[in-house]
């Protein structure tokens, strides 16, 4: 069905709510999707939204508080007891999605919610799953998966497989291992199916797979996943021992997560922070970097006053070009560099030719931009000095801007600093500083 949530929607479901009609509103929502119902809550004042969660089923529930923003999931699990938590909710998610829920509780409440799980092997599972850092694959992978020996035979293989299946709500791949647990490749479904029931796994395997270790970083996971177009992938131990799978649905959220770092640090903001977040966290959030430009303009505004500009008032006129050029073509380099960082396809190539290919488009660039410069300046009736000198200045303003735009990100990814900071306010800053002191040292020689 078509969800379109809508003022009248909200504020007839608050007065259901206000009224008490709790069986009404659970009616009305029975063909509502868990991530539509999460926006209606979203919409709702802090007691409606408790109440509203709470009406539905076990299963339900647990779907809808996957779907809910952290702000909004840690109300709603403040107000849970340890037990209500772990049978309400954890019981009814995956490994993978229950340890994410347990991670935000405290330590005396993971510790409750741990022991009221009544199945042994989940609570061990997502036990094991806490142990990892939260940037490692293993952070993101649930324990739940299909694996068959590679020496059963058909018909073992499917009786084994009807028992593993009872604790999964997809299953995306099965998986052969060998009597150590050692992965060894996927068993198709299709082959499964037309094989003779006394043939052995190993006579239908495909050994060719794609996996990842437990601890490599989870955004090499996502661009794995993504370059392979895989739905899900193995996760093995430093023994390759097959321990769980990682699905698209959590690299989605990686993606999503590590686009929003990247631009905010590109945009000078140094966390993560929504719109609906408080003031407080929004100011932290963005007045380290605006004090930085601060700093940057009064240093820019020093060395307009070093150099004497009163027999030469038309090279004022053209600061904010220098300064926007610069900038520009600083931001543009960086932005192309972090880029083949991000995807890996930068490492291909050598530190040097790819500073000398950035040369070569910083000329080609500049020199476009100074024949306009030249041409533009002429019609407008500055002398032949003025536009000379401007031209002269942007073009090795480009020049360095670019050099400088390319290496940064570089020398960042080197020393494992986040190189999306030199796409930001880092290198407009400088630029426009190192920018305008190289305009007017040219100016003051030319024009002396």
């Amino acid at each position: 069905m078509n969800f379109n949530l809508t003022k009248e929607l909200i504020t007839n479901i608050s007065i259901k709510l206000k009224k008490n009609e709790l069986g009404v509103i659970k009616k009305m929502m029975a063909g509502y999707h868990p991530a539509d119902i999460a926006s209606i809550i979203h919409k709702l004042d802090s007691h409606n939204r408790n109440t509203l969660f709470q009406i539905f089923s076990s299963e339900k529930s647990a779907e809808i508080l996957l779907e809910l923003e952290d702000e909004v999931q840690n109300y709603i699990l403040k107000n849970l007891s340890s037990k209500e938590i772990a049978e309400k909710l954890i019981e009814n998610l995956e490994s993978d999605d229950a340890t994410n829920i347990i991670s935000k509780l405290s330590l005396t409440k993971k510790k409750e919610v741990l022991s009221h799980i009544e199945d042994v092997d989940q609570a061990k599972n997502i036990k094991s799953l806490l142990t990892y850092d939260e940037n490692s694959a293993g952070s993101l992978m649930a324990k739940e998966l299909i694996k068959v020996n590679i020496n059963w035979t058909v018909l073992r293989c499917v009786r084994e497989m009807r028992k593993q299946t009872k604790n999964i709500d997809k299953v995306y791949s099965i998986y052969v291992v060998d009597n150590q647990n050692k992965l060894l490749g996927t068993l198709s479904l299709k082959k499964l199916l037309m094989a003779d029931e006394s043939e052995i796994i190993k006579q239908i395997y495909n050994s060719k797979i794609f996996y990842v270790s437990e601890n490599i970083n989870r955004e090499k996971v996502s661009i794995m996943i993504e370059k392979y177009d895989l739905v899900v992938i193995p996760v093995v131990d430093n023994l390759g021992r097959l321990i769980g799978r990682i699905t698209i649905d959590d690299v989605v959220d990686v993606i999503k997560e590590e686009a929003m770092e990247d631009y905010n640090m590109a945009s000078g903001i140094s966390e993560t922070v929504k719109s609906n977040d408080n003031i407080a966290t929004i100011t932290r959030a963005r007045i380290p970097w605006l004090i930085i430009g601060l700093f940057g303009g009064i240093i820019g505004a020093e060395i307009i006053g070093f150099f004497d500009l009163k027999k030469n008032i038309e090279l004022a006129f053209f600061t904010p070009l220098i300064a926007a050029m610069g900038g520009n073509v600083g931001v543009q380099s960086a932005a192309i560099i972090v880029q083949g960082l991000a995807s890996n396809s930068i490492e291909l190539e050598s530190i040097t030719k790819k500073l000398f290919k950035e040369l070569l488009v910083a000329l080609v660039n500049s020199i476009i931009c100074c024949l306009l410069v030249i041409v533009i300046t002429y019609l407008l009736g500055y002398s032949s000095n003025i536009y000379l000198t401007v031209s002269l200045s942007l073009m090795v303003v480009i020049i360095f801007a670019s050099i400088f735009g390319t290496s940064i990100p570089l020398i960042l990814h080197k020393y494992n600093i986040d190189p999306a900071l030199a796409t930001g306010p880092f290198i407009t800053t400088v630029n426009d500083i190192l920018g305008l002191y190289i305009y007017f040292l040219i100016g003051n020689y030319f024009l002396k």
